[in-house]
């Protein structure tokens, strides 16, 4: 008899679908009722785009929020995470969904590399959208945390600092930050992550660089790979003097706290407003 995958969502979320659906049906409400600009192009490649969701009343100099999606990096749309926009419009900012390639057909670099050139686009850019190019904060969800991270992260084997966007504030959401399981977990078919990448991508043996605060959040009823890293990355910046703050979301799995993510009156969620308002 094998052992469970804890990497397998599904498993451990019975509904899993369900949650997925709503994800992509409130998304669709969302965006019927939101001034979106979609697809606007920050690189060559098909996915190198990207959404900005225009607050219904907009301020001059406004706040800017970037999310990035999850999808065990080898999946995943950002039309069908417009709704998580909602907190951030709450709190008077300009929302951004950023597009990535997905894996195997392009390697983990290469998804690195488009999630920071889009930040740094959306910084480059912000005053075409209202928003103010120093009041930037980004999110992201399960591997979109992940590639969040190295927004303000240089990686094992990176030998030249990248260029890395100036962030306010990191909102990590059940991000996967020790990458060393998923070479032979049930993805080894799915997004074939080599053992190399594995080693020069996990954000536990990365460098760290300064952000002004970062929140590692996670749902309380999440598996063991989505805990104990946790945990140890913020340790591991706090003992480097980095703000950095461990916040549980109790009742919560792996899918559903992304709803509570895009509720304003949740708890993700006005952590989410609050930083873009303080931003």
């Amino acid at each position: 008899m094998t052992s469970q995958d804890l990497y397998r969502i599904r498993d451990f979320v019975p509904d899993f679908d369900a949650i997925a659906a709503e994800f992509a049906a409130r998304s669709r409400a969302f965006s019927a009722r939101a001034e979106v600009l979609a697809d606007l192009r920050y690189g060559a490649r098909p996915r190198e785009v990207l959404d900005v969701i225009l607050p219904e009343r907009p301020k001059a100099d406004a706040p800017m929020h970037v999310f990035v999606h999850g999808g065990y990096w080898r999946s995943g749309e950002k039309e069908n995470y417009r709704f998580v926009a909602a907190p951030v419009l709450a709190a008077g900012g300009v929302a951004a969904l950023v597009e990535y390639d997905l894996m195997p057909g392009e390697r983990l670099d290469v998804l690195v590399g488009q999630v920071r050139r889009s930040v740094l686009w959306l910084q480059e850019h912000a005053r075409d959208f209202g928003a103010d190019p120093a009041r930037l904060t980004v999110s992201g969800h399960s591997a979109g945390a992940h590639l969040a991270s190295f927004l303000a992260a240089t990686g094992l084997e990176e030998k030249d600092p990248p260029p890395l966007p100036a962030l306010k504030g990191l909102f990590l959401l059940s991000g996967i930050y020790d990458l060393s399981g998923i070479p032979g977990s049930f993805l080894r078919d799915e997004a074939r992550m080599t053992p190399a990448e594995a080693a020069a991508w996990s954000p536990l043996t990365a460098a760290q660089h300064a952000c002004p605060l970062r929140v590692i959040a996670f749902g309380a009823e999440e598996t063991t790979p989505f805990l104990e890293p946790a945990s140890a990355l913020q340790s591991r910046l706090n003992a480097q003097g980095e703000a950095a703050q461990l916040l549980p979301l109790p009742g919560l799995n792996h899918m559903s706290v992304v709803l509570d993510l895009a509720n304003p009156l949740g708890i993700a969620g006005g952590r989410i407003a609050d930083m873009v308002a303080s931003s």
